[in-house]
Formats: structure tokens, C-alpha cells, sequence
């Protein structure tokens, strides 16, 4: 099942705004765990990977610049950057030429889609920050900022969202239709092809964006959503979950409140890739080294959830996806339904837990021999 837009730009999935209860901000939790769990890497990478001679500041003179791609309303990117920063800092101290870095200054970009909730975002801005702000809209699988611009970029639980839907698994007249589900958990086996070929094309869009933007030496961050090597998608938690909210979508349609068509032609813009996937996407780019790559060891891994839980934190992000296809009228009652049959499934998904992991990946720019 698949959005049906036909619009080459990247499509965008904004998280619900503001901070109400059903907002990204107040059911965010599980990303907050996930930057917790990169805390101490992202330390180490600034401290043994970040070489600020030879971005020429080494002398705590001028900008360090840093960009969050997928900062969503917040709050987690604010205690993100200020990781980031602090361990910039931390580093200038250690420079046997420096002790005070207070004279360096910071810039930080927010960035995410055009309909991203930025007023909420910068509402909320901490007062203490020590860095300058800005909001830069637009999609990360274009160019975002001028050449040579950003020191460190930062992207947390974002990558796996594509940019658009794979247009051939929304024609009913391809091999790859998917008919039977609304992500590639079903049993078409050209849609799992065609969700990995749109990632590919997105990962290499993302660092072919980057490559001018980032200066040479400079850093990237990636925390994303995978998929161990060697488990089937379908098989895991992650699976589960888009199969029961694909069920929801299927009853409703049998009830008559929704067109069978709409749930047909709807489809998850999300792919889990696996370690090797990733791995090998960012080599086939030659501008970047993979540093260092390993599974995070999320805080909430082994917290128990219960159905609320699991729709609590779904809806914020699904939501608009869903007003934007099948209108506002039933938003409610779909959420409601998925909160019953998870709760059907809890035991199943609670045994999958594990299947789906958080990667943290280090990247630095090469510097050219040219």
C-alpha cells in the first residue's frame, strides 16, 4: 500500500508540534534514550576524531558551526547540541595552548521539513544556551548550506525515514505492488526490493549533500533504526507493529469508514536497513570514513511497555501521515483500534524487542590530496 504522490520533491512527515499531550515534544522518550545512549560516543568522537587545527581552529578563534538534520520541536535536540558543544570545549581545554574556550563561538542550525513545528522549537529555546541559533527548513536529501559551512552535523532518528514512498509499489499493474500490506512486511517479495532501493538512492542523496556542506576533517553523527544482519524485517517488533496498524486500517476499511482504495494505496515512508546495508551504502561514497559503528545500548531496551505506551509514542509520529491520507475524521478511532490489538499482540512484540536496534555511526569528512 503506498501514499500515491507523485511529486519528485522529498516528501515531507512532520511530528505532531507543540506540547500538548499527544505531541512529539511530551512522547519522545524513546528518542531521548537513544541520544542518552550516544552521549559518551559523541564525547569520545570530538575528543579523538575532531582535529580543530585543521579547520583552523585550534586557536579558539572564530565559529564552530553545527547542524541538527531532523531536529524535530524539541526538547532533545537542545540537550543534544549542548553534548556537543560541551565536549568541544572540553577539547579546547585540553589544547596544551589553550585554557580558556570561551572565546570560540558557536553556531548551531536547526533543521528539518518546511512544515516542522519551529515556532515550538524556538519557544522553547533554552535561555542559558551559549550558542547562536538558526532554523534552516528544507530536506536533508538536498543541499541545506553553503560549501566548507558546518564542522559537525548531527542526525538522530531520522535517516530511516525515506523521502518518498517507492512509486512502484503503488502501482497496481507492477510486479512489486504491495497489496497486502503497508510496509514491506508482506508476502511481495519486489516490494522489500524496491523500500531498499529508495533507501540506497536516500543515503546516497544525504552524503552527496554533505559532502560540500562539511569541511574537511569535520564529523558526521548518524543514530538510526536498523535491523540486526540475517532477521527478516517482517519478523521483527517493528514489523509487528506496522502489521497490526496495517490490520486497524484493513477493519476500518471493512466497516465502510475508510475506502478500501485509501488503505490500499497507503504505505509506511520508514525502511530499517541492517548493519551491513549501511555499511556498505556509506563506503560507495569516497568523501567519507566510517570511524566507528556499533549498536547502541538503549536505556529502555528492556523496559516493558504497555499498549498505551507503544501508541503513545506511535501517534506523534504517524499522525499527520495519517490526516494527510485519510483526512481527520477517524485519526481518533484508528489510534484507538491499534491500542486494542496491540494489546492482543503484547506478548508477541514483547518477544521481538531486541530485533530492532539503534546504530551509532561516526564519520569523518576526507581531506582531499588533490
Amino acid at each position: 500500500m503506498g501514499c500515491g504522490n507523485k511529486d519528485n520533491l522529498p516528501k515531507s512527515y512532520p511530528m505532531v508540534g507543540g506540547d500538548g499531550p499527544q505531541s512529539y515534544a511530551q512522547n519522545s522518550s524513546y528518542q531521548k534514550g537513544v541520544m542518552d545512549a550516544a552521549k559518551e560516543l559523541i564525547h569520545e568522537a570530538i575528543i579523538n576524531k575532531l582535529d580543530l587545527s585543521i579547520m583552523g581552529l585550534s586557536h579558539a578563534s572564530g565559529t564552530f558551526h553545527v547542524a541538527d538534520l531532523g531536529c524535530s520541536s524539541g526538547p532533545n535536540t537542545f540537550s543534544a547540541m549542548q553534548n556537543i558543544i560541551e565536549a568541544v570545549e572540553l577539547k579546547l581545554i585540553q589544547l596544551a595552548e589553550h585554557q580558556d574556550p570561551s572565546a570560540l563561538e558557536f553556531q548551531v542550525f536547526f533543521s528539518d521539513q518546511y512544515d516542522n513545528d519551529f515556532n515550538t522549537l524556538f519557544k522553547t529555546l533554552p535561555h542559558s544556551r551559549i550558542y547562536f541559533a538558526a532554523g534552516v527548513p528544507g530536506s536533508f536529501y538536498g543541499r541545506l548550506f553553503p560549501k566548507s559551512c558546518l564542522h559537525f552535523v548531527y542526525s538522530c532518528y531520522a535517516l530511516h525515514w525515506l523521502s518518498k514512498v517507492p512509486e512502484e509499489i503503488v502501482d497496481r499493474n507492477s510486479p512489486s505492488s504491495n497489496s497486502d500490506s503497508i510496509h514491506c512486511t508482506g508476502s511481495v517479495k519486489g516490494v522489500a526490493e524496491a523500500y531498499s532501493a529508495r533507501f540506497r538512492n536516500d543515503v546516497e542523496a544525504f552524503l552527496n549533500a554533505r559532502t560540500p556542506e562539511v569541511v574537511p576533517g569535520g564529523l558526521i553523527v548518524i543514530l538510526i533504526s536498523a535491523v540486526p544482519d540475517g532477521i527478516p524485517f517482517p519478523k521483527t517488533a517493528a514489523g509487528v507493529l506496522y502489521d497490526v496498524f496495517g490490520s486497524c486500517l484493513v477493519d476500518m476499511a471493512k466497516m465502510g469508514l475508510i475506502s478500501e482504495e485509501k488503505v490500499y494505496s497507503f504505505n509506511l515512508p520508514i525502511y530499517h536497513a541492517t548493519p551491513k546495508e549501511l555499511e556498505t551504502l556509506i563506503q560507495r561514497n569516497k568523501y567519507f570514513s566510517i570511524e566507528r559503528m556499533e549498536e547502541l545500548n538503549h536505556p529502555m531496551r528492556n523496559t516493558p511497555f504497555t499498549a498505551e505506551d507503544y501508541t503513545s509514542n506511535l501517534r506523534p509520529i504517524f499522525e499527520e501521515i495519517i490526516m494527510d491520507h485519510f483526512g481527520n475524521e477517524y485519526v481518533n478511532q484508528i489510534f484507538h483500534n491499534y491500542t486494542i490489538k496491540i494489546a492482543e499482540n503484547l506478548s508477541i512484540i514483547e518477544e521481538k524487542t531486541n530485533d530492532i536496534i539503534v546504530l551509532f555511526i561516526l564519520l569523518k569528512r576526507i581531506i582531499s590530496t588533490d
